[in-house]
């Protein structure tokens, strides 16, 4: 399927970018979220009539992102769970609890911002996390898992 990019997409193109896509990924991300829209002749006149507002809004997004960047980047957020006299958790230390941690740490933060590429925090430790905050912004956090005595 062919769409039109509204926004920037990861490994996919910038925005105003005709791309063709799997018809799933067009229908059931791209679409809803709305990333794209389908590519008909129709689409990419509306899109050339609305592309320096969208090109604005982009940059203004941009913009926002990294002033939060600043401001978030070398954070330390502290994370107590149960564990073990070994230090390894009762459990785990999920994407989730450290976007509500840094949420309550000030910062506006969802789930899917924070990048774990080795899995979920298993052990004491302080860890070295990425925060996506744009596809051009991504800033690393500190993250000090405690241990509570159960």
């Amino acid at each position: 399927m062919q769409v039109i990019l509204l926004e920037k997409v990861v490994n996919l193109g910038n925005l105003g970018d005709v791309v063709k896509v799997k018809d799933g990924f067009a229908r059931n991300f791209l679409i809803p979220q709305r990333k794209a829209r389908r590519a008909t002749s129709a689409a990419i006149a509306e899109f050339e009539a609305k592309r320096a507002d969208l090109e604005k809004a982009a940059a203004q997004k941009l913009a926002e992102s990294q002033a939060q960047g600043e401001k978030l980047g070398g954070t330390t957020v502290r994370i107590s769970q149960k564990a073990g006299v070994d230090g390894r958790l009762f459990g785990s230390v999920t994407n989730a609890d450290i976007a509500e941690a840094v949420t309550k740490a000030g910062f506006a933060v969802e789930k899917a911002q924070v990048r774990m590429p080795q899995g979920p925090l298993k052990t004491v430790g302080d860890y070295t996390i990425a925060v996506a905050l744009h596809t051009d912004v991504v800033v690393d956090i500190t993250v000090s898992v405690v241990g509570e005595q159960a």
